[in-house]
């Protein structure tokens, strides 16, 4: 599975554990549980408080693997693989999937194709699903784009049906939508405080159990360092940007992993990183490659629009633009106060 990142674009400010599973002390809100492992081609960290914390970190990496094994593109029993290879045929989904592809198409729509669960093909062309980059010539790239398009899905009963050509992946929304997935099941385990790293898409389950917010570090897009801090606590915090996995070509330019589904080229959007913030992690995941694959003018126009998440945008000359349930949220570290900051309102 394409995912956003291979490298995570939002780091914790506290380490999270090693391969495994591990019991620490225990807390007002029960033993301390945690757990690392590889899974949607990203490594995943939870960190859970309840009275079951040890079972329920076992149970929610039993779900990721079979998550992973339902969404991947790669894998060949794989349902995404099914799909992608159907040749035009129908093939019958899980209940799990179907709404994830219903997900994925609503959220294209409402995008105007910003999010393209068609891209496939494409990223492909480019080599960021191989690890074999390269670049297509442009004939290449156009006849490609014939495939890409989200009103090419057609989903019946329990049935989906992909013309010949035209290929999925989830990498835009699966993580996301996986997350929110544990966050139902963690809560039903008896969790009451936890904080799911799945690379670098961030969900807090209540509160720490102190009572304080979750503290998230902020990346630098053009750094290493940590632009700031969000807190943060049942919400979902998810960032993207084409530093997270991209390649220099022959010709001395960068190219990015996020495509533009319009050009089919890397998204030269003007921005460096997109951080949406809001109750939902499928919700977080679609939009940080939608708005970045908009710009800052459309990304801020749909934001007015909508109004039921937050978001922090980093342009490429540095500058950073916020909405105002962000910046109750956000604070810069010391050593970037010279960041020159815009608040985002109404027009």
């Amino acid at each position: 599975m394409v995912k956003k990142r291979l490298i995570s674009v939002i780091y914790l400010l506290v380490f999270l554990g090693i391969l495994g599973v591990g019991i620490g002390k225990m807390w007002g809100k029960g033993r301390e549980a945690k757990a690392s492992f590889f899974a949607m081609d990203t490594y995943i960290s939870l960190t859970l408080y309840g009275k079951d914390g040890e079972k329920a970190v076992l149970e929610a990496q039993e779900k990721m693997t079979e998550l992973e094994g339902l969404w991947s593109a790669t894998h060949k029993e794989s349902i995404v693989y099914a799909l992608n290879h159907s040749g035009g045929a129908p093939v019958i989904l899980d209940d799990e999937t179907k709404e994830l592809l219903r997900f994925a198409v609503s959220m294209a729509r409402e995008t105007e194709g910003a999010l393209e669960p068609t891209i496939y093909p494409v990223l492909l062309s480019w080599g960021f699903t191989t690890g074999e980059n390269r670049i297509p010539d442009r004939e290449e790239i156009q006849d490609l784009l014939k495939y890409v398009g989200y009103d090419n899905i057609r989903i019946h009963g329990k049935e989906a049906l992909l013309p010949s050509g035209t290929q999925l992946d989830f990498g835009a929304v699966a993580k996301g939508y996986a997350g929110d997935m544990l966050v139902e099941l963690l809560r039903e385990r008896g969790i009451t405080s936890g904080l799911l790293d799945l690379g670098g898409n961030i969900q807090a389950i209540g509160s720490k159990p102190d009572g304080s917010s979750w503290r998230i570090g902020l990346r630098d897009p053009f750094g290493d360092g940590y632009l700031g801090v969000i807190e943060a606590s049942d919400l979902a915090v998810v960032t993207s940007g084409n530093y997270e996995r991209f390649f220099v070509g022959e010709d001395g330019n960068v190219y990015g992993h996020i495509i533009d589904p319009v050009t089919g080229c890397p998204a030269d959007s003007g921005l460096a990183s997109v951080t949406v913030i809001a109750k939902e992690g499928k919700v977080c995941d679609a939009l940080s490659t939608a708005l970045f694959v908009m710009g800052l003018e459309k990304a801020s126009d749909y934001w007015r629009e909508h109004r039921d998440f937050d978001m922090i945008l980093i342009t490429e000359d540095g500058k950073i633009y916020l909405t105002e349930g962000a910046k109750s949220r956000f604070s810069l570290n010391n050593s970037y106060e010279e960041y020159k900051w815009e608040l985002i309102g109404e027009r």
